[in-house]
């Protein structure tokens, strides 16, 4: 009877978030600090803003803090300062930092763009989920998934990173990427031109003349699909069993 007192309860908690720039953009508090954060899976690390860091007189680069989203409580969460400026200059409110999927990797996390939710359960406390199940996989602390690109002429499958928190619809490795144009720095994630992708395949579903740009090798990824992409689903990332399983959008 006492053990039965003390056994937790299955939890679960929910956030209304904006779909802005691209991105989620959720509220939670990082180390006492309140307010917009991009909510990136396809980051490894959660980061503070540099600026708003110093503004609160941080002056470490790393430290480690409480992280606070949907009702969920992650203490000593090791953190790091960065200057995010080129992550967050086309938002229309001013973002603290993000959160990675350092802080996710416990939970079930689903997520839907329109409305934009964000909800957050323990292993076997989530809701019913129907979708296309693929295998999630970890790439430098990134959660991955296969997807497919083609220029009409040559197509590439591979690991891509699934990234809430990229504005660009694709990016690809630019070793594996090539272009009329060769390889501009305004392709590159600190840029504001993209190429033209004819076709980018994710989970059954095909799109067509995808904008994308390029990134630099990083990992065994083939590249990132971000949230314009990925906006025409609604996602589950179950992280503890390894799935990614995806839905048509509502």
């Amino acid at each position: 009877m006492i053990a039965a007192g003390l056994a937790a309860p299955a939890w679960a908690g929910e956030v209304a978030c904006r779909f802005d720039g691209g991105v989620i953009v959720v509220p939670a508090e990082v180390t006492g600090i309140a307010g917009d954060y991009i909510l990136d899976t396809g980051s490894a690390q959660t980061t503070l803003h540099e600026t708003k860091a110093q503004t609160e007189g941080i002056e470490a680069t790393e430290l480690a803090g409480r992280v606070r989203l949907a009702g969920a409580e992650i203490e000593g969460q090791a953190l790091k300062v960065a200057d995010l400026d080129v992550r967050t200059w086309n938002l229309p409110s001013a973002v603290i930092g993000l959160i990675g999927a350092d802080v996710l990797k416990g939970f079930v996390v689903d997520v839907a763009f329109a409305p934009c939710k964000v909800r957050l359960s323990h292993p076997g406390a989530a809701p019913p989920f129907r979708g296309r199940a693929l295998a999630l996989d970890q790439d430098t602390g990134r959660p991955t998934a296969t997807a497919s690109v083609s220029d009409d002429t040559h197509v590439v499958t591979g690991a891509f990173v699934i990234a809430t928190g990229s504005s660009a619809p694709v990016r690809l490795a630019d070793d594996l990427a090539q272009t009329n144009f060769g390889t501009p720095p305004e392709l590159y994630p600190q840029g504001l031109w993209f190429a033209r992708l004819p076709q980018v395949t994710f989970a059954g579903r095909t799109g067509r003349d995808v904008a994308a740009g390029l990134m630099k090798p990083e990992g065994d990824v083939v590249g990132i699909l971000g949230g314009p992409v990925l906006a025409r689903f609604r996602l589950r990332f179950d992280f503890p069993a390894g799935r990614l399983i995806v839905a048509p959008a509502r």
